[in-house]
């Protein structure tokens, strides 16, 4: 969860190490700008200053998931926030194993191995025993935290979980990316007196000097122009699209031959991402749990991200020929999957350990928090039946 909206001039400043770690990265962009011939599009800004290994923000080994800026953490997510979450989702889980005759579970971006370790013993606790827990993590750093996280919370967690260098064939089961989709490379584009322009990253020479924007112009049959030009609205406008993200749903799609694909993140339908009043886009920064819009503040040291866009993902998966089992909001879909029947289980008359767990799920399902801005879709092969996630509150119709 991301919030507390500030001016990246007004932010916490990194110590002399953290600032030494950016400088390095910073480098390597200067060197892919000098090789561009001085402008990058904005997707491989972002892949630079996320992905490069050893000095991306997701490839380094800088804390990025705590509750507050204090432990030197940039932002929580919701296997973080409680234990609750993968509680719940371990009955989607389970659900969708019975339904489409399968016992592997696959997560792409594990974060710190929260989901797994929580999920794993809500699977044994309802009957359900995943032999296989395979973990899709680019980065060797997290690796390693999702290794320690594991072994300190799970003793047979060496003989059930495995970790990926590459993605497999096919594959049978459960797919599960919480948070993935938002932290994908995203182009930028501008709309400028009724012109479209594609935005990227440019610099005054020499290396090392700031970075800035530039824009260039957008030939009217390039990838993504038809999208831009339907957008209902004639003022200037500022958007993001997805590519990587729907190559990514793709390709796991094909590979899914039976189970099912569970996808949760922040995000709107087509029809709200493009709305006339969301003219300034949706791209955002989080550092020390405050969101701000500036991605060359210090990079390598901040998260970069985007709201999916559903209605394009929800189209590149089907046209590989799976099912939509749903798409609803994360309150409606833990609502559907008993949150509140967990929540039931704790001594109410006990506040010292009631009132924690309760306000973390009123964090999980509440309007103003993850509840409405989270959402969850969900595709299937080969599956016997729906999920109950989806029961009521469907908005696949919106898509």
């Amino acid at each position: 969860m991301k919030t507390n909206f500030y001016e990246s001039a007004s932010l916490p400043a990194p110590d002399d190490a953290a600032r030494a770690h950016s400088q390095m990265l910073r480098a390597q962009i200067d060197a892919a700008l000098d090789q561009a011939g001085g402008w990058l599009p904005f997707n491989r800004y972002m892949e630079l200053a996320l992905y490069t290994p050893g000095l991306g923000y997701y490839s380094n080994g800088l804390t990025k998931f705590g509750r507050h800026a204090g432990d030197g953490s940039d932002f929580i997510t919701a296997p973080e926030l409680s234990p609750l979450f993968a509680q719940t989702l371990a009955r989607a889980v389970a659900e969708a194993l019975a339904a489409s005759d399968t016992q592997q579970v696959m997560e792409f971006g594990a974060g710190s191995g929260a989901l797994a370790t929580q999920l794993l013993p809500a699977l044994d606790a309802l009957g359900v025993r995943c032999e296989r827990y395979t973990i899709v993590e680019l980065s060797g750093a997290l690796r390693a935290q999702q290794r320690a996280t594991l072994a300190m919370h799970m003793p047979d967690a060496a003989t059930r979980v495995q970790w990926l260098d590459r993605l497999p064939a096919t594959f049978h089961g459960v797919i599960l990316g919480n948070e993935v989709l938002d932290a994908m490379p995203v182009r930028l584009f501008t709309r400028k007196s009724g012109v479209w322009f594609e935005r990227g990253v440019t610099r005054h020479s020499p290396p090392g000097s700031p970075l800035e924007w530039r824009d260039q112009p957008l030939s009217p049959d390039a990838n993504g122009a038809a999208q831009l030009a339907s957008i209902d609205s004639t003022e200037d406008y500022l958007t993001e699209q997805h590519e990587a993200a729907h190559a990514f749903t793709r390709t796991v799609c094909q590979m899914l031959q039976r189970g099912a694909l569970l996808l949760i993140d922040y995000g709107f339908p087509s029809h709200e991402y493009y709305h006339p009043q969301r003219n300034a886009g949706t791209l955002m920064c989080h550092y020390r749990h405050y969101a701000h819009t500036d991605p060359f503040f210090y990079p390598g040291l901040q998260d970069i991200t985007a709201h999916v866009e559903f209605s394009s993902i929800a189209q590149a998966a089907l046209e590989t020929g799976v099912d939509l089992l749903g798409y609803t909001s994360q309150a409606r879909f833990l609502i559907n999957c008993g949150i509140t029947e967990l929540l039931a289980q704790f001594d109410a008359n006990n506040p010292q350990e009631f009132l924690p767990i309760a306000n973390a799920m009123q964090k999980l399902l509440s309007e103003a928090e993850m509840g409405e801005l989270f959402k969850v879709i969900g595709f299937g092969r080969g599956m016997d039946q729906g999920l109950s996630g989806f029961s009521h509150g469907d908005r696949a119709l919106t898509l």
